[in-house]
Protein backbone atom coordinates (compact mmCIF):
# COMPACT_ATOMS: atom_id res chain seq x y z
CA UNK A 1 0.00 0.00 0.00
CA UNK A 2 2.80 2.43 0.82
CA UNK A 3 5.75 2.78 -1.58
CA UNK A 4 7.81 4.15 1.32
CA UNK A 5 7.52 0.78 3.05
CA UNK A 6 9.56 -0.83 0.25
CA UNK A 7 12.74 1.12 0.94
CA UNK A 8 14.70 2.88 3.71
CA UNK A 9 15.66 -0.38 5.41
CA UNK A 10 18.41 1.17 7.52
CA UNK A 11 19.74 0.63 11.01
CA UNK A 12 17.24 2.90 12.77
CA UNK A 13 14.15 1.33 11.13
CA UNK A 14 15.58 -2.08 12.01
CA UNK A 15 16.06 -1.04 15.65
CA UNK A 16 12.51 0.29 15.87
CA UNK A 17 11.35 -2.89 14.13
CA UNK A 18 12.89 -4.97 16.92
CA UNK A 19 10.93 -3.23 19.70
CA UNK A 20 7.83 -3.26 17.50
CA UNK A 21 8.18 -7.03 17.11
CA UNK A 22 8.76 -7.39 20.86
CA UNK A 23 5.55 -5.44 21.50
CA UNK A 24 3.46 -7.80 19.39
CA UNK A 25 5.03 -11.01 20.67
CA UNK A 26 4.78 -9.98 24.33
CA UNK A 27 1.17 -8.90 23.80
CA UNK A 28 0.20 -12.26 22.30
CA UNK A 29 2.02 -14.22 25.00
CA UNK A 30 0.38 -12.13 27.72
CA UNK A 31 -3.04 -12.68 26.15
CA UNK A 32 -2.49 -16.44 26.39
CA UNK A 33 -1.71 -16.23 30.11
CA UNK A 34 -3.91 -13.48 31.55
CA UNK A 35 -7.26 -11.91 30.73
CA UNK A 36 -7.78 -9.77 27.63
CA UNK A 37 -8.68 -6.86 29.91
CA UNK A 38 -5.41 -7.09 31.85
CA UNK A 39 -3.38 -7.40 28.65
CA UNK A 40 -4.82 -4.37 26.90
CA UNK A 41 -4.99 -2.17 30.00
CA UNK A 42 -1.39 -2.87 30.97
CA UNK A 43 -0.17 -2.18 27.46
CA UNK A 44 -2.14 1.06 27.60
CA UNK A 45 0.16 2.35 30.36
CA UNK A 46 2.72 3.25 27.68
CA UNK A 47 2.33 7.01 28.42
CA UNK A 48 4.08 6.44 31.75
CA UNK A 49 7.24 5.42 29.92
CA UNK A 50 6.82 8.21 27.36
CA UNK A 51 7.17 10.72 30.18
CA UNK A 52 10.78 9.62 30.49
CA UNK A 53 11.44 8.98 26.79
CA UNK A 54 9.78 12.06 25.27
CA UNK A 55 12.02 14.81 26.68
CA UNK A 56 15.15 12.72 26.22
CA UNK A 57 14.67 11.41 22.69
CA UNK A 58 12.05 13.66 21.09
CA UNK A 59 12.55 16.97 22.91
CA UNK A 60 8.81 16.94 23.61
CA UNK A 61 8.51 18.21 27.16
CA UNK A 62 5.68 17.15 29.44
CA UNK A 63 3.67 19.96 31.02
CA UNK A 64 3.19 20.09 34.78
CA UNK A 65 -0.56 19.45 34.65
CA UNK A 66 0.12 16.09 32.96
CA UNK A 67 2.02 14.70 35.93
CA UNK A 68 -1.22 14.10 37.83
CA UNK A 69 -2.44 12.06 34.89
CA UNK A 70 0.76 10.01 34.92
CA UNK A 71 0.39 9.40 38.65
CA UNK A 72 -3.14 8.09 38.07
CA UNK A 73 -1.87 5.74 35.34
CA UNK A 74 0.83 4.46 37.68
CA UNK A 75 -1.80 3.85 40.37
CA UNK A 76 -3.96 1.96 37.90
CA UNK A 77 -0.94 -0.11 36.87
CA UNK A 78 -0.22 -1.03 40.50
CA UNK A 79 -3.76 -2.35 41.04
CA UNK A 80 -3.14 -5.16 38.56
CA UNK A 81 -0.55 -6.66 40.89
CA UNK A 82 -2.60 -6.43 44.11
CA UNK A 83 -3.85 -9.76 45.42
CA UNK A 84 -3.68 -13.16 43.74
CA UNK A 85 -5.98 -13.45 40.75
CA UNK A 86 -7.21 -17.01 40.26
CA UNK A 87 -6.39 -18.69 36.97
CA UNK A 88 -9.03 -19.77 34.49
CA UNK A 89 -9.33 -21.57 31.18
CA UNK A 90 -8.64 -18.39 29.18
CA UNK A 91 -6.17 -16.95 31.72
CA UNK A 92 -4.12 -19.82 33.24
CA UNK A 93 -1.30 -17.70 34.74
CA UNK A 94 -2.51 -14.13 35.38
CA UNK A 95 0.53 -12.89 37.33
CA UNK A 96 3.09 -13.91 34.70
CA UNK A 97 0.79 -12.69 31.96
CA UNK A 98 0.47 -9.30 33.66
CA UNK A 99 4.24 -8.95 33.76
CA UNK A 100 4.52 -9.71 30.05
CA UNK A 101 1.71 -7.24 29.32
CA UNK A 102 3.50 -4.51 31.27
CA UNK A 103 6.68 -5.23 29.30
CA UNK A 104 4.62 -5.00 26.12
CA UNK A 105 3.57 -1.52 27.22
CA UNK A 106 7.21 -0.53 27.69
CA UNK A 107 8.14 -1.87 24.25
CA UNK A 108 5.15 -0.10 22.72
CA UNK A 109 6.32 3.20 24.23
CA UNK A 110 9.75 2.62 22.68
CA UNK A 111 8.15 1.78 19.33
CA UNK A 112 5.93 4.88 19.34
CA UNK A 113 8.92 7.01 20.28
CA UNK A 114 10.99 5.55 17.44
CA UNK A 115 8.20 5.93 14.88
CA UNK A 116 7.58 9.50 15.99
CA UNK A 117 11.32 10.28 15.82
CA UNK A 118 11.55 9.05 12.24
CA UNK A 119 8.32 10.81 11.34
CA UNK A 120 9.92 14.13 12.35
CA UNK A 121 12.98 13.61 10.17
CA UNK A 122 11.47 15.04 6.97
CA UNK A 123 12.78 13.12 3.97
CA UNK A 124 13.98 10.22 6.10
CA UNK A 125 10.63 9.98 7.86
CA UNK A 126 9.57 7.30 5.38
CA UNK A 127 11.71 4.92 7.43
CA UNK A 128 8.80 4.57 9.86
CA UNK A 129 6.92 2.50 7.27
CA UNK A 130 9.97 0.32 6.75
CA UNK A 131 10.23 -0.15 10.54
CA UNK A 132 6.69 -1.56 10.65
CA UNK A 133 7.46 -3.95 7.78
CA UNK A 134 10.68 -5.08 9.46
CA UNK A 135 8.92 -5.45 12.82
CA UNK A 136 6.34 -7.80 11.35
CA UNK A 137 9.08 -9.72 9.52
CA UNK A 138 11.13 -10.09 12.72
CA UNK A 139 8.09 -11.29 14.65
CA UNK A 140 7.25 -13.78 11.91
CA UNK A 141 10.75 -15.22 11.75
CA UNK A 142 11.07 -15.50 15.53
CA UNK A 143 7.69 -17.20 16.00
CA UNK A 144 7.77 -19.44 12.94
CA UNK A 145 9.75 -22.30 14.57
CA UNK A 146 7.11 -22.52 17.32
CA UNK A 147 4.28 -22.72 14.78
CA UNK A 148 5.70 -25.65 12.82
CA UNK A 149 4.68 -28.22 11.86
CA UNK A 150 1.20 -27.13 10.79
CA UNK A 151 -0.80 -30.35 11.08
CA UNK A 152 -4.36 -29.10 10.58
CA UNK A 153 -5.62 -25.83 9.12
CA UNK A 154 -9.25 -25.16 8.24
CA UNK A 155 -10.30 -22.51 5.69
CA UNK A 156 -11.79 -20.53 8.58
CA UNK A 157 -8.37 -20.48 10.30
CA UNK A 158 -6.71 -19.11 7.17
CA UNK A 159 -9.46 -16.50 6.80
CA UNK A 160 -9.01 -15.30 10.38
CA UNK A 161 -5.24 -14.98 9.92
CA UNK A 162 -5.66 -13.03 6.68
CA UNK A 163 -8.25 -10.74 8.29
CA UNK A 164 -6.02 -10.05 11.30
CA UNK A 165 -2.98 -9.46 9.12
CA UNK A 166 -4.69 -7.09 6.70
CA UNK A 167 -6.94 -5.09 9.03
CA UNK A 168 -5.83 -5.49 12.64
CA UNK A 169 -2.12 -5.14 11.78
CA UNK A 170 -1.60 -3.82 8.24
CA UNK A 171 -4.26 -1.14 7.78
CA UNK A 172 -4.13 -0.15 11.45
CA UNK A 173 -0.44 0.73 11.24
CA UNK A 174 -0.80 2.48 7.89
CA UNK A 175 -3.16 4.84 9.68
CA UNK A 176 -0.90 4.98 12.74
CA UNK A 177 2.17 5.93 10.71
CA UNK A 178 0.22 8.70 9.00
CA UNK A 179 -1.15 10.01 12.28
CA UNK A 180 2.25 10.06 14.01
CA UNK A 181 3.44 12.68 11.52
CA UNK A 182 0.87 15.12 12.86
CA UNK A 183 0.67 14.47 16.62
CA UNK A 184 3.14 14.00 19.45
CA UNK A 185 4.14 10.59 20.77
CA UNK A 186 2.28 11.06 24.06
CA UNK A 187 -0.90 12.27 22.37
CA UNK A 188 -0.79 9.37 19.92
CA UNK A 189 -0.46 6.85 22.73
CA UNK A 190 -3.36 8.46 24.61
CA UNK A 191 -5.61 8.36 21.55
CA UNK A 192 -4.95 4.65 21.22
CA UNK A 193 -6.40 4.14 24.71
CA UNK A 194 -9.86 4.08 23.12
CA UNK A 195 -9.26 0.39 22.37
CA UNK A 196 -9.22 -0.85 26.00
CA UNK A 197 -12.73 0.46 26.63
CA UNK A 198 -14.39 -2.20 24.46
CA UNK A 199 -11.78 -4.96 24.65
CA UNK A 200 -13.00 -6.53 27.92
CA UNK A 201 -16.59 -6.29 26.69
CA UNK A 202 -15.84 -8.34 23.56
CA UNK A 203 -13.88 -10.91 25.59
CA UNK A 204 -16.82 -11.26 27.98
CA UNK A 205 -19.43 -11.53 25.21
CA UNK A 206 -17.45 -13.98 23.05
CA UNK A 207 -15.50 -16.04 25.60
CA UNK A 208 -17.39 -15.42 28.84
CA UNK A 209 -14.13 -14.10 30.36
CA UNK A 210 -14.66 -12.22 33.62
CA UNK A 211 -11.72 -10.08 34.83
CA UNK A 212 -11.06 -9.81 38.57
CA UNK A 213 -12.22 -6.84 40.62
CA UNK A 214 -8.65 -5.50 40.86
CA UNK A 215 -8.28 -5.70 37.08
CA UNK A 216 -11.51 -3.79 36.53
CA UNK A 217 -10.50 -1.23 39.15
CA UNK A 218 -7.11 -0.69 37.53
CA UNK A 219 -8.69 -0.42 34.10
CA UNK A 220 -11.30 2.02 35.39
CA UNK A 221 -8.58 4.24 36.83
CA UNK A 222 -6.67 4.22 33.54
CA UNK A 223 -9.75 4.98 31.44
CA UNK A 224 -11.05 7.65 33.85
CA UNK A 225 -7.67 9.36 33.95
CA UNK A 226 -7.52 9.33 30.16
CA UNK A 227 -10.98 10.83 29.83
CA UNK A 228 -10.17 13.53 32.39
CA UNK A 229 -6.95 14.33 30.57
CA UNK A 230 -8.72 14.55 27.21
CA UNK A 231 -11.47 16.83 28.54
CA UNK A 232 -8.97 19.06 30.34
CA UNK A 233 -6.82 19.36 27.22
CA UNK A 234 -9.82 20.40 25.11
CA UNK A 235 -10.79 23.11 27.59
CA UNK A 236 -7.31 24.62 27.75
CA UNK A 237 -6.29 27.38 25.32
CA UNK A 238 -3.97 26.23 22.54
Amino acid sequence: MLPAARRNFGKLPALVGVVYAATMILFVLANKLTTAASTIFLQATAPIYLVLLGPWLLKEHIRRREWAFMAALAGGLALFFVGNEAGSLTAPDPFRGNILAALSGLCWALAVTGLRYMGKQGATGAGSSAAVVLGNLFAFLLCLPFALPVTTARPADAGIIVFLGVFQIGLAYVLLNYGLRHVGALEASLLLLAEPVLNPVWAWLVHGERPSGWTLAGGAVIVAATLAKTIASRNLPS
